[in-house]
């Protein structure tokens, strides 16, 4: 019996809070009522006028804040496709005779630039990177989420005779992958 009496005081307290709250809120609505009552009508106007360019200018500012993120990400958006074109245009770029291996006067065989710089960005855990040979430079291309993995691959690169006439290195706001775009010479 005693237990059910507790549970009636306790549903009773909560009800109570709810509707003290809600009470509370009528109140506060009542005060606001009679005091914009009590003000001129002049008053009142300057105060609708007043809050009404509070609201403009929140929306406005609020508006061209979206406009002006809307308009980065579609630069940003372009920069991409341009950096992507640029790469595709390169590849009319190849020297044929990078990719056919020569052989030196003493009989070993030279492995080309491109593949030698793909096998290195392959064994640093970067896979389907985008390599061209382009003359004596190696223009290369490639995405990863893992700034370790990335540092590693440029440090091998730099490691095995590589020097970094170009480096561009963006990441993605999204997937924060990194996006690598470089231009490498032997020594």
């Amino acid at each position: 019996m005693m237990k059910i009496l507790q549970r009636r005081t306790k549903r009773s307290s909560t009800m109570l809070q709810t509707s003290g709250l809600s009470a509370r809120i009528t109140g506060y609505q009542n005060l606001l009522f009679v005091r914009w009552q009590a003000l001129s009508s002049r008053d009142q106007l300057a105060l609708l006028l007043l809050s009404a360019f509070l609201l403009l200018f929140v929306g406005g500012y609020g508006g061209y804040s979206i406009h002006q993120a809307a308009n980065n990400s579609k630069s940003e958006y372009q920069e991409q496709v341009a950096d992507y074109f640029w790469l595709r245009a390169q590849a009319g770029n190849i020297d044929s005779n990078a990719l056919v291996a020569a052989n030196t006067t003493d009989g070993a065989e030279v492995i080309p630039a491109a593949s030698s710089v793909n096998a290195l960005l392959t064994n640093s855990g970067i896979v389907e990177a985008q390599v061209i040979a382009n003359g004596e430079t190696v223009q290369l291309s490639f995405n990863n989420p893992s700034q370790a993995v990335v540092s590693a691959a440029l440090g091998k690169l730099e490691q095995q005779g590589w020097q970094f006439t170009q480096l561009s290195m963006q990441q993605d706001l999204l997937t924060k992958a990194i996006q690598v775009q470089a231009t490498v010479t032997s020594s």
